[in-house]
């Protein structure tokens, strides 16, 4: 195999180790501050009082710092061409500063599409979880690949 992942690389049923990262309290409260300012998200005592219990990344945060892992640890490696959509997106648990999250990446599907035979789309299955192992968040989704045969 390449150092480039092309589709004919992605089998169903591998799972992909994606990396991990460390959730700091300043990044929860500044991305809460530009894109998701809810009282839960920037302040302790108010994190405290919700349903969260506690201070907790947004998760539109917990989406963006995902991303961040796909793309250092598979999508810039690879011929990847996009995604038709995110399908789903479950958060389970709070994310919190101080948490060290590790991503994967298990490929439930994959086919050549047949209006773009140069393409292929693989479906995946993201996970998310803690330093702990539970799940904090899932997210479903399919990538669009070049095929190696006619990226050349």
């Amino acid at each position: 195999m390449s150092d480039i992942r092309y589709f004919e690389d992605f089998e169903p049923g591998e799972t992909i180790p994606l990396g991990s990262k460390s959730v700091s309290r300043e990044e929860v409260i500044a991305f809460a501050a530009e894109f998701d300012p809810q009282p839960f998200h920037l302040d302790e005592a108010a994190g405290a009082a919700s349903l969260l219990g506690g201070l907790a990344a947004s998760g539109w945060h917990t989406i963006a710092m995902l991303m961040r892992l796909m793309c250092d640890n598979l999508l810039l490696n690879s011929s990847g061409k996009g995604s038709p959509g995110v399908e789903e997106v479950r958060w389970m648990r709070p994310v919190r500063p101080g948490d060290t999250l590790s991503a994967s990446a298990e490929v439930i599907s994959a086919r050549v599409l047949n209006s773009r035979p140069e393409l292929g789309m693989v479906d995946f299955l993201f996970t998310l979880v803690d330093q702990t192992g539970a799940t904090v968040m899932t997210q479903r989704n399919k990538i669009l690949f070049a095929r190696r045969e006619t990226a050349r």
